[in-house]
């Protein structure tokens, strides 16, 4: 069963079944310009097939491509995806240098596709926190993808909102406390010029899966006035037709911003 909050089922959805069905309801005119996913539910999605939280990660991989390449197919502006948190360090150790592995091996196996694709790639959150290595194939893929004119994919590695408007915060204190900004003169553009998002715009869909209906720190800044589309479906079982759900479910919402509806 679906789970949605702050917008109404529309009775179009019922019926459509086939992701081309659901394909064809959308106004592509009202799609989102940015989507955030929390892939949740790899390790659940392996423990009810039996195997080991691994295997869940490694097929999550392959349904983040999927997805991808169905937001290059629509132009979506922005895909921002949660894929290790500042607190996914206290997982067990086997399970960390696992993903430590996939993240590189992923890379290595899929940069010269999503560069072709004209896939723009950045990773966001600490990442002084991971391997050399690791690092200089974060840094290898930004640059390869820098003047990419496609999706503009973000990684979150080793990130937190907290941590993120913890850094925007030092990183303002200092100009403060070097004279060089007065602190009433800061402002909202000072502050999103220090996101790891910077020149990206603000959220408008953010889809979980696996079930839990909440952001888990997930781009706080960012999601202020973001619409939340939950699924029960765990990561690896999450498909395209699914995610042309929610994008249809995003198109028929009434977004008002605080203000008053646009519809009559």
């Amino acid at each position: 069963m679906l789970k949605k909050i702050f917008g109404k089922k529309n009775s179009s959805n019922k019926n459509a079944k086939t992701e081309e069905e659901i394909l064809a309801l959308i106004d592509r005119d009202r799609l989102p310009k940015h989507v955030a996913v929390i892939m949740d539910g790899n390790g659940r999605w392996a423990s009810g097939q039996g195997m080991v939280r691994s295997a869940g990660h490694a097929s999550g991989v392959k349904t983040l491509k999927t997805i991808l390449r169905a937001a290059v197919d629509l132009k979506i502006e922005a895909f921002t995806v949660y894929a290790f948190s500042t607190e996914n360090w206290k997982r067990p150790t086997a399970e960390v240098e696992f993903l430590m592995k996939l993240f590189a091996d992923s890379l290595a196996r899929e940069l010269d596709e999503m560069d072709e694709l004209g896939i723009r790639i950045k990773f966001i959150g600490r990442l002084d926190g991971f391997s050399p290595y690791l690092q200089e194939q974060f840094d290898n893929a930004c640059r390869r993808t820098a003047n990419n004119t496609g999706v503009k994919f973000n990684v979150a590695v080793n990130y937190g909102g907290q941590d993120e408007m913890l850094r925007v915060m030092q990183s303002l204190a200092k100009e403060v406390q070097a004279g060089n900004v007065a602190p009433d003169d800061i402002d909202v553009s000072m502050i999103e010029e220090r996101l790891d998002t910077a020149g990206v715009s603000p959220v408008d869909l953010v889809i979980r899966t696996s079930g839990d209906m909440r952001l888990s720190n997930f781009l706080i800044w960012q999601t202020a006035y973001a619409e939340l589309w939950f699924t029960d479906t765990n990561w690896p079982d999450f498909t395209k037709a699914e995610f042309y759900k929610a994008l249809l479910d995003f198109s028929q919402r009434d977004r008002r911003f605080g203000g008053l509806s646009k519809k009559k």
